[in-house]
């Protein structure tokens, strides 16, 4: 479980991020791509199954705390071996599911398990086998895991040539059971063999850089700063290809769509090379700066290509550095002792906002006009960024 100089091994870092990339191309990215079935085949118009969807994030959300708590009480890696094996069931569910009420709490059951599998948990595991090692192993780890969406998202497509909706949840059962669920019972198992054999007797715990007294009003402070960046994150990328067809780059929209994933890897690649003397807020603030920046660009100069590329470019860099803020911050802060429970409520202030966002925006489009909504949507970050 550990190396040499006792921080996460090769070996678990990878296997975590292989499970990331499962967990979030089958529970997350995969929905977009099969929701037309979805709702051509429950009977249903499209924006009923992504209203489901979105109230199912806000399901998912309230359950994060709950589930930070419980992996302080039982350890990480035995609620990720729980949540994969949940996940596996709720796709099996939601393939099955008869009729939209049973589909929609089919996908609210997929929302609690994403939060036992994706990263709130992973970054768990991670403090809990070596605190002071963590932020670096939380890097590699969203490296690795920035490839769900480029590779998931082709393989949605093309297994939709050959199979239904409903085929392909299960084949991602089939994934999430067989593949996820026995790496994580492995982390689980080394875990405990390493606490027994003693060699977690000696583990350093980090002390958090907020003194007791202030530790409340940081805790508010730190939540409320990243569910108003998951707030502008999530109301853009809902709408960011329409949009940019919408400032007449036609075509090209969804090849510039695509660079998001792509800048999201390199940031954080960037980061791993030349960050390591970065602070995690300091890190957070350049992640804040590079989405509104983004946004801003695309509300001045998004019908021209370039700024529409780097609106994608920005947005995307900011967001994969914002992963990283989401498990190195709160440990740096708060330090290791009750990490889960922190990062749970924190995820849950993140994930109950943004599930509204995509709603929000779109009202605000409707109302307003696309380019007053970016500036809008940019002002918000800017007070998520000097939060």
């Amino acid at each position: 479980m550990r190396n040499a100089t006792g921080s996460a091994s090769f070996g678990t870092v990878s296997a975590l991020g292989l499970t990331q990339i499962i967990g979030y191309g089958t529970l997350y990215y995969s929905f977009s791509i099969l929701a037309p079935g979805m709702a051509k085949d429950l009977g249903v118009t499209l924006e009923q199954v992504f209203g489901v969807f979105s109230v199912s994030l806000f399901v998912g959300g309230l359950s994060a705390t709950v589930i930070g708590r419980q992996m302080d009480r039982i350890g990480a890696a035995t609620v990720l071996t729980a949540g994969s094996v949940l996940a596996a069931a709720t796709l099996v569910l939601c393939a099955w599911s008869p009729s939209l009420v049973v589909f929609a709490l089919a996908v609210a059951l997929l929302e609690i398990s994403s939060g036992m599998v994706q990263y709130q948990a992973a970054f768990a595991a991670l403090v809990e086998i070596d605190p002071r090692t963590a932020p670096r192993s939380i890097t590699y780890l969203t490296l690795i895991g920035g490839f769900a969406s480029t590779i998931f998202w082709p393989i949605s497509a093309v297994l939709l040539d050959v199979l239904t909706w409903r085929e392909i949840y299960l084949v991602f059962a089939a994934l999430n059971l067989f593949l996820c669920a026995p790496l994580h019972l492995w982390l689980m198992r080394k875990r405990k063999a390493a606490r027994a054999d003693g060699m977690a007797r000696q583990r350093e715990h980090v002390v958090g850089a907020v003194p007791p007294e202030r530790r409340r009003y940081a805790m508010i402070v730190t939540s409320a700063a990243f569910a108003i960046l998951g707030f502008t994150l999530a109301s853009i990328l809902a709408h960011m290809v329409p949009m940019l067809g919408t400032l007449g780059l036609g075509p090209a929209a969804v090849v510039i769509g695509s660079l998001f994933g792509p800048a999201q890897v390199m940031s954080r690649l960037i980061n791993m090379i030349f960050g390591t003397s970065l602070s995690p807020p300091m890190l957070a603030v350049i992640s804040s700066a590079l989405m509104v920046a983004g946004i801003v660009v695309l509300a001045l100069r998004g019908s021209w290509l370039p700024g529409a590329v780097a609106f994608a470019v920005c947005l995307g860099l900011g967001s994969g550095i914002n992963s990283i803020a989401q498990g190195s911050l709160p440990l740096y802060l708060f330090g290791s002792d009750g990490y889960g429970a922190v990062t749970g409520r924190m995820a849950a202030a993140r994930l109950a906002l943004g599930a509204a966002a995509p709603v929000a925006f779109a009202i605000a489009m409707e109302r307003l006009g696309l380019v007053p909504s970016l500036y809008a949507t940019a002002a918000l970050g800017a007070v998520g960024m000097a939060a």
